[in-house]
């Protein structure tokens, strides 16, 4: 299932159509209006798209108004993609952002009547003040050492933990101090830190969520306000709420239930940053009444790769997390090739073994933007860096500056702004695209020499692709493209940039690719060698279940014997893959053979007897051919066979039909569900009429 919103050709519009562009699992998301209402949604099951056409079928059906609708996410990113959907979907005014984005709306409102004044100034970064309280406390630190302590900080106020309980906490779950430090050291640092920002009138971003859920627990007429304001909430990603933002959502709630809530206990990651699992896992005893939906259905991945993800988890001890069972993920997609496991003598070889397995896919292909390299820190990122650029392959490293801030980026919207002005109307927006920015250095080649000229020359490429995917799906002006931008950089959403993704696992969460590297399976490295408890080495193992559940069709685990060419091979593969690397015995890596869309019957799935009319089959062939040449690839891309023998079966006339047929998920309707229901109806009344 695609996570592009602009892959809706037809938007839907009335309240029966946004159903049938969902499969049974979502629709009942969607159906199930009022709340309290808990999503399990596994990796690449379609969860965005449930929870925005809920939003949606609600808005239409007159269940829910638009502006009392508060969505809640996690990253600018998710929020800004959520805003697009629900666009696309003809829905505007519901309020998406994340729980920091949206507190801080609320705060800055308020402050004025309750404290007075303009709110203070939001500190961006902790460590200059972590540094002086430090200073103060004549500690020794290093930059490393302010990073450490921050991150501390941070966790010990989005846990609601404050300096005088610092001590206690930190002793009754066992958590470590940060190195070079002792827990008594730290409480006075938090209390210190605390004395710099208020003399610099300043507040953190965790001083947003903490003054707003105070503000709004005693101020009552403050509370009724926003209550009054906000009748529907929508929490994304729950697994990753701290007790801070679970404060903040029951503020907002004050007592209410009309909550849903969407999470995978096996993708809980972030436990470091105060990050807990807790709410999902228990929100079924804090509401009893809860509606809880599964979404299992994944339409991301080949079965090869979701296989190899559900065997991750099979495990004893892994496979239940909590007081529920992780999910077990069904493939919708058909059969891909095999899951990649390579070892390499060294790192220097891993990774120019695996630059050459990205060209060989480039040469086959597949879009360089549709290929990342994933490794468990930063610091792995080099050696990839280097290989690739020998291989003379464009790479991007996520986590660097971001798109909207690049120099050439600023400069090119400035150059199309004052081409808006005087932009001739009979000229096509992408034409006068690529000549505006073709005098700011852009051509329709990309330059042979790497770095910094090749970065330039791909920032401004992606905004020429993006003005021709606006155009291809709608009459878009200059004006539309810029209105475009702007909503994009206010959301962090930057337009693909064609390169290869190299990104640590914890960035590559919420994204996906057709061809995914997972490198550097090495015990040390997966799990990290500060992962010292079991719960840390657990969280460890849903890291890895996390990168592989990224990869749409290709999938490549690789690791590497030794750190330098010529050492000692002494580094082991990880133990996370252990019976799953082949060559391990009898059965390796096939320890429960994954199922695909045929072993799930849903509440609405049809069953197939295979007894089909040839003739329409044959007619339902010819038209996939034709499909696969338009968009030239393999025709079981399209539908596989035995998709195609159950369309012949039952000569769906519906959406609703037609989604009940096993492995036609929405992405599949969206792109070819009216025109295989035109083959259809053409047959059906052609035959009639013999």
């Amino acid at each position: 299932m695609s996570d592009n919103p602009r892959s809706l050709p037809n938007v839907p519009r009335s309240a029966e159509a946004i159903l049938d562009a969902l499969d049974p699992d979502q629709r009942e998301v969607a159906e199930a209006l009022t709340g309290p209402v808990c999503v399990l949604a596994g990796a690449g099951t379609g969860k965005t798209r449930a929870i925005t056409h809920r939003i949606a079928y609600g808005v239409r059906t007159g269940m829910y108004t638009p502006t009392t609708v508060l969505a809640v996410t996690f990253t600018a990113r998710a929020a800004g993609e959520m805003r697009t959907r629900l666009r696309d979907l003809g829905v505007s005014g519901v309020q998406a952002r994340t729980f920091h984005a949206a507190a801080l709306r609320q705060l800055s409102f308020f402050w004025p009547q309750v404290i007075g004044g303009p709110p203070p100034r939001i500190l961006e970064h902790k460590a200059p003040a972590i540094g002086e309280a430090a200073r103060r406390l004549a500690l020794s630190v290093d930059r490393v050492a302010v990073r450490d302590l921050s991150s501390e900080v941070e966790w010990a106020k989005v846990s609601l933990i404050t300096a005088e309980d610092y001590e206690r906490a930190c002793t009754a779950i066992a958590r470590p101090a940060p190195g070079g430090f002792d827990h008594r050291t730290v409480a006075r640092l938090l209390t210190t830190y605390e004395e710099v920002k208020t003399e610099r009138s300043v507040i953190d971003f965790e001083d947003v969520l903490l003054m707003l859920g105070d503000m709004l627990a005693s101020q009552a007429n403050i509370a009724d306000t926003v209550r009054r304001q906000y009748r529907h909430f929508v929490v994304d990603e729950y697994q990753d709420v701290s007790p801070l933002q679970q404060f903040v959502l029951d503020q907002w709630l004050g007592g209410r239930e009309e909550l849903c809530v969407v999470g995978d206990p096996s993708q809980t990651i972030y436990s470091f940053t105060g990050a807990t699992p807790h709410h999902l896992l228990t929100f079924k005893k804090a509401h009893p009444t809860a509606h809880v939906v599964k979404l299992i259905r994944d339409y991301r991945s080949t079965p090869q790769v979701v296989e190899l993800a559900n065997n991750l988890l099979s495990v004893r001890g892994v496979r239940r997390s909590g007081s529920h069972p992780a999910l077990e993920l069904v493939a919708q997609r058909p059969a891909g090739p095999p899951v990649q496991f390579t070892t390499y003598d060294d790192d220097e070889s891993e990774a120019t073994g695996v630059a050459a397995r990205v060209g060989r896919l480039i040469a086959a292909g597949t879009s360089a933007s549709e290929i990342a390299v994933l490794y468990r820190t930063n610091a792995q990122s080099e050696g990839f860096e280097a290989a690739l650029a020998d291989a003379g392959i464009g790479y991007l490293v996520r986590g660097g500056e971001r798109f909207f801030a690049r120099r050439e980026v600023r400069d090119a919207i400035v150059l199309l702004r004052g081409a808006a002005r005087s932009a001739e109307p009979d000229i096509p927006m992408p034409t006068t695209v690529r000549d505006v920015l073709t005098s700011a250095g852009w051509s329709v080649a990309p330059p042979a020499a790497r770095g910094a000229a090749r970065e330039r020359w791909e920032s401004m490429q992606a905004l020429v692709a993006l003005a021709d995917d606006l155009a291809a799906k709608q009459q878009a002006t200059l004006a539309d493209l810029l209105m475009d931008l702007e909503e994009r950089a206010s959301a962090q959403h930057a337009p693909t940039v064609e390169g290869v993704t190299l990104a640590s696992l914890h960035a590559a969460k919420g994204l996906e690719w057709d061809a995914v590297f997972l490198a550097g399976m090495s015990e040390g490295l997966m799990p990290i060698s500060l992962a010292e408890t079991d719960e840390a080495v657990a969280e460890e193992r849903r890291l890895l279940y996390v990168g592989i559940t990224r990869a749409r069709v290709h999938l490549d685990l690789s690791f590497a014997k030794s750190r330098n060419p010529g050492g000692r091979a002494s580094r082991r593969r990880t133990r996370f893959l252990d019976g799953l690397w082949p060559g391990e015995g009898p059965g390796a890596g096939v320890r429960r053979p994954a199922r695909d869309a045929r072993d799930v019957v849903g509440r609405s799935a049809v069953k197939i007897s295979g007894d089909y009319d040839e003739a329409l089959y044959e007619a339902l062939r010819e038209w996939r051919l034709a499909r696969a040449k338009e968009i030239d690839r393999p025709a079981f891309v399209v539908f596989s066979n035995t998709i195609l023998e159950a369309i012949a079966e039952t000569r769906p006339t519906s959406v609703s039909e037609l989604v009940r047929i096993g492995g036609v998920g929405p992405s599949k309707i969206d792109t070819y569900g009216a025109s295989v229901l035109e083959v259809v109806k053409t047959f059906v009344e052609n035959s009639s009429d013999k």
